[in-house]
């Protein structure tokens, strides 16, 4: 009998070692799952900071409506990216989203446009239910094991100069030298056609021509790259060469709101239109200069090609342009957005980085406004001149590798 008792007493000690083993290895499970789990969604959701503070800095341009810009694109680019194994949104809204004039100034989404220099973003995911942890009160008789946890996340981006940029098929042709290479700031450059002569070569001093800055002289990549952002990776003394100008007009004019015969329409990723499609030519601009002020205050409001009332009609009353033979005011086949779909869908397409060419080479980038569209292969296109890419004021982002010492702007981490 004393050798059967001593016996339960031993299988009692190990159930009571087995019961502790257990519990201890369950924490250092519920430790190890539900912190790596923490881990994971805080990593998820710094990645959603860092795309919306990049984003929100490429739009600080100074502006007047750079803030409201900033604000729409940080959101969007943050809230591409979901956490939780990726399985909900980062669900980033706009007072997650603040600016200040210094790195280490105050945070405010009260500041003045035109001295914003820095954009952050931050975010907490809350209410995250621990999986195994919870589980321990029930050993412990501590329940804040099971507590719902918080995880935070924010960064900080501001505009540098780049080592890499981003540009639209054209080249500037310098008339001069000097940071402006000729040019005054304002000033309209004229490419193409020459309504004072009977044509002009893409090359000529002082004029803007077509480049296809992929090296290639296929008309179907000028098209490609006016769709979308243009050629990108490009670096000062990379070689431009001349592309052909067939079928870019359409392409071309979908950065102002208009579209046809397969260019796309305002929900295409790849072809989006400007924030205003309101245009400068020789009716309604005769000066001939010194249009983005306006080109600034008319976007602050998604003016549409055809200014208050959405009628491409209107738009040709205004520009002198002839436009109303190849698109309607019909959201069905040929379209002309309107203001609701630029404000839906416009981003930042005619402020935009074009490489100065000289002898083949790209010898920097300029500031450009896209001023109007094309309405036919024997016009005279403008161009106005904004300054040089690399100027620290410039309204012009590009997308590139930063760490320049004196290359166009690209927004960078900083925090």
């Amino acid at each position: 009998m004393k050798k059967i008792t001593e016996q339960g007493r031993q299988d009692g000690t190990i159930l009571i070692t087995v019961a502790l083993s257990l519990l201890f290895l369950l924490g250092f499970m519920g430790i190890s799952l539900d912190f790596g789990r923490l881990f994971i969604i805080k990593t998820e959701l710094q990645t959603a900071m860092d795309s919306c503070a990049l984003a929100a800095a490429q739009e600080l341009d100074g502006a007047s409506d750079s803030l409201e810009r900033a604000t729409k694109a940080a959101s969007t680019a943050g809230n591409l990216n979901k956490v939780g194994f990726q399985g909900s949104p980062a669900a980033i809204v706009d007072n997650d989203i603040s600016f200040s004039e210094t790195l280490t100034g105050t945070y405010s989404r009260t500041l003045p446009a035109s001295t914003v220099k820095y954009a952050k973003c931050s975010h907490t995911k809350s209410g995250i239910t621990p999986w195994l942890l919870q589980f321990m009160g029930l050993f412990t008789g501590d329940n804040s094991y099971g507590n719902n946890r918080n995880v935070f996340a924010h960064a900080v981006a501001t505009r540098a100069s780049a080592q890499s940029s981003c540009a639209i098929p054209v080249q500037i042709n310098p008339k001069g030298t000097g940071t402006n290479f000729g040019f005054a700031p304002g000033e309209w450059i004229p490419s193409l056609y020459d309504e004072n002569s009977s044509g002009t070569s893409d090359t000529a001093a002082g004029h803007f021509g077509w480049a296809n800055l992929n090296g290639s002289s296929s008309a179907s990549d000028t098209v490609s790259q006016l769709l979308g952002s243009g050629v990108c990776d490009l670096r000062v003394n990379d070689v431009s060469t001349p592309g052909a100008k067939v079928g870019a007009r359409t392409a071309w004019n979908t950065r102002f709101g208009l579209y046809k015969n397969g260019s796309g329409n305002p929900n295409i990723n790849n072809a989006p239109p400007d924030l205003t499609g309101y245009s400068y030519y020789l009716n309604n601009w005769p000066t001939k200069a010194n249009a983005s002020s306006d080109f600034l205050a008319k976007r602050a409001s998604n003016r549409s090609y055809g200014d208050t009332v959405d009628s491409v009609n209107e738009g040709d009353s205004l520009t002198g342009l002839n436009m109303k033979g190849s698109y309607r005011d019909s959201e069905m086949g040929t379209y002309a957005a309107g203001t609701n779909s630029l404000a839906t869908h416009g981003q930042n397409r005619r402020l935009a980085l074009a490489p100065v060419v000289s002898s083949g080479k790209i010898i920097a980038f300029a500031c450009i406004l896209l001023l109007h569209p094309i309405d036919g292969p024997n016009v005279t296109v403008y161009l106005e001149y904004i300054g040089n890419a690399s100027a620290l004021n410039s309204p012009c982002s590009t997308s590139g590798l930063a760490g320049g010492t004196g290359g166009s702007l690209v927004p960078t981490l900083v925090q």
